[in-house]
């Protein structure tokens, strides 16, 4: 048909959310990688810093990752002096997970780097987008947890 224009569906939200957490650790990674970690293991210690004393389980849910991969992590940065593990003193089976001063410093180190790389991925909304950007996100989290 000539002359028929064709309206193409805008891509999914979950593909659009995919792609801008592809892209956000794609960065984080090339932004981390002197300091010989990942995307994902800046993340878990992020979450420490806000959490400290978590299970390796309430760790992997927080940092979105499964408890397999999240042993391996945890190994990793504790062979790092990033993190440590020592006994729950109301459980005595459990090991909670410390952020050690070695992370403390490491995410200092980072701070200003990762705040620029979020402001360059909101630079195009106003304060007030970004707010609701960050409740969006915040709810639809919510929504399907």
């Amino acid at each position: 048909m000539v002359g028929t224009q064709v309206t193409k569906a805008p891509p999914s939200l979950l593909y659009m959310v995919k792609q801008v957490e592809l892209v956000v650790r794609s960065h984080l990674d090339e932004l981390v990688k002197p300091a010989g970690i990942t995307a994902l293991q800046y993340t878990s210690l992020t979450v420490l810093e806000r959490h400290d004393g978590l299970s390796a389980a309430q760790l992997a849910r927080d940092s979105f990752v499964t408890a397999q991969s999240m042993a391996d992590l945890v190994r990793s940065l504790e062979n790092r002096g990033l993190i440590r593990r020592e006994r729950n003193p109301h459980n005595r089976r459990e090991l909670l997970i410390l952020l050690t001063d070695e992370g403390r410093a490491l995410l200092a180190r980072y701070t200003d780097a990762v705040r620029e790389l979020e402001e360059r991925m909101v630079r195009e909304l106003s304060t007030h987008q970004t707010d609701q950007f960050r409740e969006a996100l915040s709810k639809a989290w919510h929504a399907l947890s």
